[in-house]
Protein backbone atom coordinates (compact mmCIF):
# COMPACT_ATOMS: atom_id res chain seq x y z
CA UNK A 1 0.00 0.00 0.00
CA UNK A 2 1.49 3.48 -0.95
CA UNK A 3 1.81 5.96 1.58
CA UNK A 4 0.19 9.54 1.17
CA UNK A 5 2.03 11.88 2.66
CA UNK A 6 -1.07 13.19 4.36
CA UNK A 7 -1.99 10.44 6.27
CA UNK A 8 -0.40 9.41 9.65
CA UNK A 9 1.82 6.22 10.15
CA UNK A 10 2.51 4.53 13.34
CA UNK A 11 5.40 6.29 15.80
CA UNK A 12 7.05 2.10 15.69
CA UNK A 13 6.90 2.67 12.28
CA UNK A 14 9.02 5.85 12.04
CA UNK A 15 11.03 4.93 14.35
CA UNK A 16 12.29 1.66 12.33
CA UNK A 17 12.49 2.81 9.32
CA UNK A 18 14.69 6.31 10.70
CA UNK A 19 12.87 8.77 9.31
CA UNK A 20 12.82 11.08 11.66
CA UNK A 21 15.11 11.25 14.85
CA UNK A 22 12.15 10.67 17.95
CA UNK A 23 14.57 12.40 20.06
CA UNK A 24 14.11 15.80 17.93
CA UNK A 25 11.34 18.88 18.81
CA UNK A 26 7.97 17.91 19.19
CA UNK A 27 8.27 14.40 19.39
CA UNK A 28 7.30 11.94 22.48
CA UNK A 29 7.16 8.28 22.65
CA UNK A 30 4.65 7.49 25.30
CA UNK A 31 4.31 3.89 24.39
CA UNK A 32 4.19 0.98 27.21
CA UNK A 33 2.69 3.71 29.18
CA UNK A 34 -0.66 2.84 31.41
CA UNK A 35 -3.92 4.85 30.38
CA UNK A 36 -6.32 5.98 32.62
CA UNK A 37 -10.31 7.48 32.35
CA UNK A 38 -11.59 9.85 34.34
CA UNK A 39 -11.46 9.63 38.34
CA UNK A 40 -8.52 7.07 37.74
CA UNK A 41 -10.27 4.44 36.36
CA UNK A 42 -7.53 1.88 34.11
CA UNK A 43 -8.38 1.90 30.54
CA UNK A 44 -5.69 -0.14 28.98
CA UNK A 45 -2.14 0.35 27.77
CA UNK A 46 -0.87 2.73 25.25
CA UNK A 47 0.75 0.43 22.80
CA UNK A 48 1.65 3.45 19.90
CA UNK A 49 0.63 6.43 17.94
CA UNK A 50 -0.08 7.87 15.11
CA UNK A 51 1.92 10.56 14.00
CA UNK A 52 2.68 13.14 11.13
CA UNK A 53 4.95 11.62 8.92
CA UNK A 54 6.15 15.03 7.75
CA UNK A 55 6.64 16.67 11.73
CA UNK A 56 6.61 13.60 13.86
CA UNK A 57 4.02 15.48 15.60
CA UNK A 58 1.55 12.36 17.20
CA UNK A 59 -2.17 12.99 16.39
CA UNK A 60 -3.90 10.19 17.92
CA UNK A 61 -2.71 7.58 20.74
CA UNK A 62 -3.48 3.96 20.01
CA UNK A 63 -5.04 2.51 23.24
CA UNK A 64 -5.66 -1.34 23.92
CA UNK A 65 -8.51 -1.80 25.69
CA UNK A 66 -9.18 -5.19 25.57
CA UNK A 67 -9.61 -7.54 28.27
CA UNK A 68 -7.62 -10.86 29.68
CA UNK A 69 -8.93 -12.96 26.50
CA UNK A 70 -9.63 -10.48 23.84
CA UNK A 71 -7.51 -7.30 22.22
CA UNK A 72 -9.25 -4.17 20.64
CA UNK A 73 -6.96 -1.27 20.18
CA UNK A 74 -8.42 2.61 19.82
CA UNK A 75 -7.21 5.60 18.46
CA UNK A 76 -7.76 8.54 20.87
CA UNK A 77 -6.87 11.91 19.90
CA UNK A 78 -3.65 13.19 21.72
CA UNK A 79 -5.40 16.18 22.83
CA UNK A 80 -7.56 14.30 25.28
CA UNK A 81 -4.90 12.93 26.82
CA UNK A 82 -2.94 14.31 30.22
CA UNK A 83 0.92 12.73 30.57
CA UNK A 84 2.51 12.51 33.79
CA UNK A 85 5.31 10.81 35.06
CA UNK A 86 3.47 7.19 35.91
CA UNK A 87 1.06 6.87 32.94
CA UNK A 88 -1.41 8.83 30.75
CA UNK A 89 -4.95 10.10 32.01
CA UNK A 90 -7.92 10.91 29.62
CA UNK A 91 -8.94 13.04 32.28
CA UNK A 92 -12.67 13.81 30.65
CA UNK A 93 -13.15 10.38 29.25
CA UNK A 94 -14.79 7.52 30.93
CA UNK A 95 -13.80 4.01 30.68
CA UNK A 96 -16.79 2.98 28.95
CA UNK A 97 -16.25 5.86 26.37
CA UNK A 98 -12.71 5.18 25.73
CA UNK A 99 -13.49 1.12 25.22
CA UNK A 100 -16.37 2.00 22.99
CA UNK A 101 -14.01 4.01 20.15
CA UNK A 102 -13.94 2.42 17.39
CA UNK A 103 -11.63 -0.51 16.33
CA UNK A 104 -7.75 0.55 14.82
CA UNK A 105 -6.86 -1.55 12.06
CA UNK A 106 -3.49 -1.59 11.08
CA UNK A 107 -4.05 -2.02 7.82
CA UNK A 108 -6.24 0.91 6.96
CA UNK A 109 -5.36 4.62 6.25
CA UNK A 110 -6.18 7.58 8.74
CA UNK A 111 -5.55 11.20 8.88
CA UNK A 112 -6.18 14.20 11.15
CA UNK A 113 -7.35 16.38 8.15
CA UNK A 114 -10.95 17.33 8.48
CA UNK A 115 -11.54 16.77 4.77
CA UNK A 116 -9.87 12.90 4.32
CA UNK A 117 -10.38 11.32 7.96
CA UNK A 118 -11.63 7.73 8.38
CA UNK A 119 -15.10 6.72 8.46
CA UNK A 120 -14.58 5.18 11.88
CA UNK A 121 -12.11 7.96 13.26
CA UNK A 122 -14.69 10.98 12.05
CA UNK A 123 -17.77 8.99 13.90
CA UNK A 124 -15.57 8.64 17.08
CA UNK A 125 -14.83 12.56 16.51
CA UNK A 126 -18.43 13.40 16.57
CA UNK A 127 -19.27 11.05 20.00
CA UNK A 128 -15.69 13.04 21.71
CA UNK A 129 -16.92 16.75 20.40
CA UNK A 130 -20.71 16.21 21.23
CA UNK A 131 -23.41 18.65 20.08
CA UNK A 132 -22.13 21.47 22.34
CA UNK A 133 -18.65 22.11 21.07
CA UNK A 134 -17.74 24.27 18.62
CA UNK A 135 -16.03 21.79 15.85
CA UNK A 136 -13.03 24.01 15.20
CA UNK A 137 -12.17 24.89 18.96
CA UNK A 138 -12.21 21.20 19.92
CA UNK A 139 -10.49 20.05 17.04
CA UNK A 140 -7.58 22.97 17.91
CA UNK A 141 -7.62 20.90 21.20
CA UNK A 142 -7.42 17.76 20.33
CA UNK A 143 -4.72 17.69 18.28
CA UNK A 144 -3.06 19.64 20.19
CA UNK A 145 0.70 17.96 20.27
CA UNK A 146 2.15 17.92 23.52
CA UNK A 147 5.43 19.28 23.70
CA UNK A 148 7.47 17.91 26.20
CA UNK A 149 11.51 17.84 27.19
CA UNK A 150 12.04 15.55 30.11
CA UNK A 151 14.97 16.77 32.59
CA UNK A 152 16.55 14.22 33.93
CA UNK A 153 19.26 14.08 37.11
CA UNK A 154 21.38 11.42 38.75
CA UNK A 155 21.27 9.89 42.10
CA UNK A 156 23.74 7.10 43.76
CA UNK A 157 22.25 3.91 43.21
CA UNK A 158 24.90 1.98 46.00
CA UNK A 159 24.04 -1.88 45.76
CA UNK A 160 26.21 -4.52 47.90
CA UNK A 161 27.65 -7.62 47.62
CA UNK A 162 29.50 -10.09 50.04
CA UNK A 163 33.19 -11.27 49.77
CA UNK A 164 35.57 -12.63 52.18
CA UNK A 165 36.72 -9.94 54.30
CA UNK A 166 39.90 -12.18 56.40
CA UNK A 167 39.70 -15.27 58.09
CA UNK A 168 40.70 -16.84 61.84
CA UNK A 169 42.54 -19.80 62.33
CA UNK A 170 42.52 -21.56 65.52
CA UNK A 171 44.81 -24.11 66.69
CA UNK A 172 46.67 -24.75 69.59
CA UNK A 173 50.77 -25.08 70.48
CA UNK A 174 52.64 -26.27 73.68
CA UNK A 175 54.39 -24.02 75.64
CA UNK A 176 56.88 -24.97 78.24
CA UNK A 177 57.33 -23.39 81.78
CA UNK A 178 59.69 -24.19 84.75
CA UNK A 179 57.38 -26.08 87.72
CA UNK A 180 59.03 -26.90 90.96
CA UNK A 181 56.86 -29.26 93.19
CA UNK A 182 58.15 -30.05 96.98
CA UNK A 183 57.73 -33.62 97.70
CA UNK A 184 58.93 -35.10 100.99
CA UNK A 185 60.94 -37.97 100.53
CA UNK A 186 61.85 -40.20 103.73
CA UNK A 187 65.51 -42.12 104.51
CA UNK A 188 67.36 -44.02 107.22
CA UNK A 189 69.84 -43.12 108.84
CA UNK A 190 72.40 -45.04 110.90
CA UNK A 191 71.68 -44.69 114.87
CA UNK A 192 74.90 -45.55 116.94
CA UNK A 193 74.53 -46.00 120.81
CA UNK A 194 77.53 -46.47 122.67
CA UNK A 195 77.08 -47.45 126.54
CA UNK A 196 79.86 -47.11 128.97
CA UNK A 197 80.18 -50.45 131.38
CA UNK A 198 80.79 -49.69 135.09
CA UNK A 199 81.52 -53.04 136.05
CA UNK A 200 83.89 -54.02 134.24
CA UNK A 201 83.80 -58.08 133.38
CA UNK A 202 86.66 -60.42 132.52
CA UNK A 203 86.17 -62.40 129.25
CA UNK A 204 87.44 -65.56 129.49
CA UNK A 205 90.45 -66.84 126.68
CA UNK A 206 89.52 -63.79 124.68
CA UNK A 207 92.64 -62.30 123.25
CA UNK A 208 92.61 -59.02 121.81
CA UNK A 209 92.58 -58.81 117.91
CA UNK A 210 91.20 -62.19 117.56
CA UNK A 211 87.87 -62.68 116.24
CA UNK A 212 87.11 -59.55 114.85
CA UNK A 213 83.44 -59.11 113.86
CA UNK A 214 81.81 -56.62 111.36
CA UNK A 215 78.32 -55.72 111.27
CA UNK A 216 76.25 -54.71 108.49
CA UNK A 217 73.46 -52.41 108.69
CA UNK A 218 71.80 -51.80 105.14
CA UNK A 219 69.75 -47.91 105.22
CA UNK A 220 66.63 -47.43 103.19
CA UNK A 221 65.61 -44.11 101.63
CA UNK A 222 62.60 -42.52 99.15
CA UNK A 223 63.30 -40.86 95.82
CA UNK A 224 61.19 -39.05 93.31
CA UNK A 225 59.53 -40.60 90.61
CA UNK A 226 58.88 -37.86 88.31
CA UNK A 227 56.49 -38.02 85.61
CA UNK A 228 53.68 -35.99 83.57
CA UNK A 229 49.94 -35.97 83.84
CA UNK A 230 47.93 -34.00 81.11
CA UNK A 231 44.73 -32.16 82.44
CA UNK A 232 41.84 -29.84 80.69
CA UNK A 233 42.17 -26.37 81.81
CA UNK A 234 40.22 -24.81 79.42
CA UNK A 235 37.49 -25.05 76.81
CA UNK A 236 37.28 -22.98 73.25
CA UNK A 237 33.88 -22.73 71.44
CA UNK A 238 34.55 -21.20 67.80
CA UNK A 239 31.50 -19.61 66.05
CA UNK A 240 30.88 -16.26 63.83
CA UNK A 241 28.16 -13.33 64.15
CA UNK A 242 27.21 -10.58 61.79
CA UNK A 243 27.65 -7.01 63.02
CA UNK A 244 26.07 -4.07 60.96
CA UNK A 245 27.77 -1.10 60.17
CA UNK A 246 27.10 2.35 58.06
CA UNK A 247 29.22 3.28 55.79
CA UNK A 248 29.30 6.64 54.01
CA UNK A 249 29.48 6.68 50.02
CA UNK A 250 30.48 9.88 48.56
CA UNK A 251 30.15 10.62 44.68
CA UNK A 252 29.53 13.47 42.37
CA UNK A 253 26.14 13.30 40.03
CA UNK A 254 25.00 15.83 37.96
CA UNK A 255 21.35 16.71 36.97
CA UNK A 256 19.98 18.50 33.65
CA UNK A 257 18.21 22.10 34.39
CA UNK A 258 16.10 23.75 31.75
CA UNK A 259 17.72 26.77 29.67
CA UNK A 260 15.29 29.27 28.40
CA UNK A 261 16.09 31.55 25.58
CA UNK A 262 14.18 34.38 24.68
CA UNK A 263 14.14 36.81 22.15
CA UNK A 264 12.25 39.75 21.80
CA UNK A 265 8.95 41.07 23.83
CA UNK A 266 7.96 37.46 25.79
CA UNK A 267 5.56 37.20 27.89
CA UNK A 268 6.54 33.76 30.30
CA UNK A 269 4.06 31.78 32.05
CA UNK A 270 6.03 30.31 35.16
CA UNK A 271 3.51 28.86 37.50
CA UNK A 272 1.17 31.65 38.55
CA UNK A 273 3.33 33.95 37.77
CA UNK A 274 3.88 36.57 34.48
CA UNK A 275 7.11 38.03 33.39
CA UNK A 276 7.80 40.51 30.61
CA UNK A 277 11.27 39.57 29.06
CA UNK A 278 13.40 40.75 26.28
CA UNK A 279 16.67 39.33 25.25
CA UNK A 280 17.47 36.90 27.95
CA UNK A 281 18.20 34.03 29.24
CA UNK A 282 17.34 31.87 32.38
CA UNK A 283 17.90 28.58 33.67
CA UNK A 284 14.74 26.43 35.91
CA UNK A 285 15.02 22.80 36.87
CA UNK A 286 12.07 20.23 36.39
CA UNK A 287 10.47 21.57 39.95
CA UNK A 288 9.83 24.87 38.40
CA UNK A 289 7.44 23.72 35.69
CA UNK A 290 4.06 23.16 36.49
CA UNK A 291 1.94 20.44 34.38
CA UNK A 292 -0.08 23.10 33.14
CA UNK A 293 3.15 24.19 31.65
CA UNK A 294 4.54 20.91 30.25
CA UNK A 295 0.76 20.26 28.96
CA UNK A 296 0.21 23.35 26.87
CA UNK A 297 3.48 24.19 25.78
Amino acid sequence: MTQNQNYLIRLSDLSRDNRLDLAGEGVYNPSGNTAYGYNGEKVGTVKDALVDPATGRIRYLIVDVGGWFSSKEVAVPVGEARFADNGVYFDNLTRDQVRDLGEYRYDQQYTYDQNMTNDTLAADERVLRGTDTDEASYRERAFRTPDRLQLLEERLVVNKDRFQAGSVEIGKHVETVQQTVNVPLQREEVIIERHPVTDARPVEGAVLGEGSQTMRVDLEAERANVSKQAYVTEEVEIGKRTVTETQTVTDTVGREVLDVNKTGDVRLENGDRMTDTTNTTGTMTDRDLTDRDRNNR
